[in-house]
This record gives C-alpha cells, sequence and structure tokens, in this order.
C-alpha cells in the first residue's frame, strides 16, 4: 500500500483522474460482466414457454411466466404476447420498437468504458509533458548537472504514460469483449421475437 501512495505521488497530480478512470472501469466491467450473463438476460424459463406456444389458449401461461420475470428479454416478449392479435406486419414493428429501447439495457455503460479506454492514454500523455516541462525547467534553472533535481520530473513523464496505458490496454479488451456479448444477447433476443410472431402468424391462419 505504501508503494502505491509512492507512486501516486511520484506520478504527479494526473495519477489521480487516471486513478478514478481505473475505478470506474473496474466497476462497469464486474457489472457488466454479472449483468449480461446469458441465462440472465436470455431466461430459460421464458424461452422454453415461448418455444412450446402452439395455440392462441398458450399465451395467458406464457404471458404468466413472462409477467414473472424482469429484463429486456421478458419485456419484449410480453410486448409481443400482448399484442397477439395484431396483424403480422404491424405486431413485428411493435417488437422491434420496444426492442429498441430494451438495447440500451445490455449496452448500457459501454460508452463510459470507451471513453475510459481512450482518455486514459491521453491523460498519460499530458502526464508526460508535465514531467518534462519540470525537467527543462530544472535544466534552465539548475543546469544538467543535477540529476537528482531532474530524475522526479522523468520519473513523473513515465510513471504517468506507464500509469495511462495500464488503465488503457485491459479496458480496449474488455469493451471489445461486452461489446461483442452484448451484440449476441441482442441477436439472440431477435431470433427468438421473429420465432414467436411465426408462431402467432401460423396460428392466427388456422384460426
Amino acid at each position: 500500500m505504501k508503494e502505491f501512495i509512492a507512486l501516486l505521488q511520484q506520478g504527479g497530480i494526473i495519477m489521480y483522474p487516471l486513478l478514478l478512470c481505473s475505478v470506474i472501469s473496474l466497476a462497469i466491467v464486474i457489472e457488466r460482466c454479472f449483468t449480461l450473463r446469458h441465462k440472465h438476460i436470455i431466461v430459460p424459463e421464458i424461452e422454453k414457454v415461448v418455444r412450446s406456444i402452439r395455440t392462441a389458449e398458450d399465451i395467458p401461461l406464457a404471458l404468466k411466466v413472462c409477467s414473472q420475470n424482469k429484463g429486456p428479454f421478458a419485456a419484449i416478449m410480453r410486448v409481443g404476447l400482448e399484442n397477439h392479435t395484431l396483424p403480422a406486419a404491424i405486431l413485428k414493428e411493435e417488437i422491434t420498437n420496444h426492442g429498441r429501447q430494451q438495447v440500451r439495457v445490455l449496452e448500457r455503460g459501454l460508452v463510459v468504458l470507451e471513453t475510459v479506454a481512450a482518455v486514459s492514454p491521453i491523460l498519460g500523455l499530458l502526464g508526460t509533458v508535465v514531467g518534462m516541462i519540470k525537467v527543462f525547467k530544472v535544466i534552465s534553472l539548475q543546469g544538467v548537472g543535477e540529476a537528482s533535481a531532474l530524475s522526479g520530473g522523468i520519473s513523473e513523464a513515465l510513471i504517468t504514460t506507464a500509469a495511462g496505458l495500464t488503465v488503457a490496454i485491459p479496458t480496449v479488451i474488455f469493451y471489445n469483449f461486452l461489446s461483442q456479448k452484448a451484440e449476441n444477447l441482442i441477436m439472440d433476443i431477435e431470433d427468438n421475437a421473429n420465432n414467436l410472431v411465426r408462431t402467432i402468424r401460423e396460428f392466427s391462419k388456422d384460426a
């Protein structure tokens, strides 16, 4: 802990926004990894009961199961089931419109993660510039012979650069991973929604 505090002090004031960026990034990554679990979003019970629909008489049971669960998948399926009497084209449009709103739930926090990934190396570069300014200031006042005086500015420049990259690199990796995970979940929800529309269309024809 003492070494960490010493490192913060050596890196200068830019280390504190970098520390904040790392905390924000870590919090979002943990929350999104927990939230974007497949079974947490695509609830197996809902998926099973919706796929088992064969007639309009099966709708109330499916609606009950959807109402007992929360999340974007349950909400979208519930919209489709509640509006099953609408023409297929209008029904699909209703599901699509509601789906756009629910997609925000899956992508929440990813913009912040992307921002942290972009800003962290820039903050590191800013710290490098600040450190080098201090080095040149020392040189102008004391000359190049004062190694101990120069080392502070040089260490500040190097530490902030390393810190910025240390925050940015894993953040970029997790951003890409979580974005792909959210995209896969959106595609799975679309697949289930399309299957529901086709099922409703089929038993509506038979009615």
